[in-house]
């Protein structure tokens, strides 16, 4: 399941004397754009998202005596990206205990790692799914968007947040420039059972993420007056609507043309309106194959098609491997649960 299964015989949550054992597996996230870059209006980014999987993370938490100790399965074996993530799981299980004040041991293992710096929110994904873990084991308040103040994330974007939280198709206000406040949650719509996510991964340089980011966030440009108001009638009077009515087609040429105004707002930052390389050469590809709901999640390198249903999905993925055979992809579902 999507969110987290606590293993226990009682209702040791709802006690608050927690549980022994706790597992969180968590769904990708996909970046579909930002609402308002320049903050026109007063409130600034916002965007748009959904949970996906596959692919997902997992972890799994019990008490321990004394330390926090994070490890990760064998099979995970050893590379640098790995215990990157094991030092943010180990980081954010302490931050939650300080946060509360418990002075208590855990023992955490990393089962499944998300692909890290790859525009799928894995950062936010494992922080939020540790401190969900940690939480539930002490039998602590474990309201996501209050954790990942305590995390510290949502800090610039809180669609990753929210498709934790709730999964579907998610729509997040921005944020105001006067309160460190998580951007508010707008809108949220469960997605068609039968639609599919074609993801696709390929080799390369991650995307950027950190200093990196903020520094690539202040080498923009301000995008042309009308950019933000055109994207947020795209969403509330086709997206949204067309979710509603499970019009796919709509849908589908709506996120494709809010791809593209993001794109060129980050062209400048990441060298064109997709990152350079593998990325542009897929999307072009899905593009001219008349794939619908073409884009790229965050700074990428992962990119994606919509499918409307099952069948179309997989032969696009037998597509693209045949095509792309370095990429790693995914017919993906969209997750409607938190």
């Amino acid at each position: 399941m999507s969110g987290s299964d606590d293993k226990t015989a009682d209702d040791g949550v709802a006690s608050g004397q927690g549980v022994t054992v706790v597992e969180v597996e968590a769904p990708a996230r996909l970046h579909f754009g930002m609402l308002d870059l320049a903050g026109s209006r007063g409130r600034r980014f916002g965007g748009i998202g959904a949970a996906v999987r596959p692919p997902s993370l997992r972890l799994t938490a019990e008490p321990a005596r004394d330390d926090v100790v994070v490890s990760g399965d064998p099979r995970l074996g050893t590379s640098a990206e790995v215990d990157e993530a094991l030092r943010a799981v180990e980081a954010a299980v302490k931050l939650v205990l300080a946060h509360e004040g418990i002075d208590r041991g855990l023992h955490v293992t990393v089962d499944r790692l998300l692909p890290a710096h790859h525009g799928l929110g894995s950062g936010t994904q494992l922080a939020l799914a540790a401190a969900t873990a940690t939480a539930r084991v002490f039998g602590l308040a474990d309201d996501p968007l209050q954790l990942s103040q305590v995390v510290g994330r949502a800090q610039r974007s809180a669609v990753g947040t929210y498709a934790f939280a709730h999964g579907g198709f998610i729509v997040e206000g921005g944020r105001r420039p006067e309160t460190e406040a998580p951007a508010p949650l707008v809108a949220r719509l469960p997605i068609p059972e039968a639609w599919r996510c074609v993801l696709a991964i390929p080799p390369g340089v991650p995307g950027v993420s950190g200093a990196a980011e903020s520094a690539a966030f202040a080498r923009i440009p301000a995008p042309p007056p009308g950019d933000a108001e055109h994207i947020a009638h795209l969403v509330l009077m086709l997206l949204l609507p067309a979710l509603a009515d499970a019009d796919f087609a709509t849908f589908g040429a709506a996120l494709t043309e809010i791809q593209a105004i993001n794109g060129r707002w980050f062209a400048p930052a990441q060298g064109g309106p997709y990152a350079p390389g593998p990325s542009a050469t897929i999307v072009q590809a899905l593009a001219s194959w008349g794939a619908t709901g073409v884009g790229q999640s965050s700074w990428g390198p992962a990119v994606y098609a919509l499918a409307p249903d099952p069948d179309t999905s997989i032969a696009l993925v037998h597509r693209l491997r045949a095509a792309f055979p370095e990429a790693v992809v995914y017919d993906a579902r969209f997750w409607n649960g938190g």
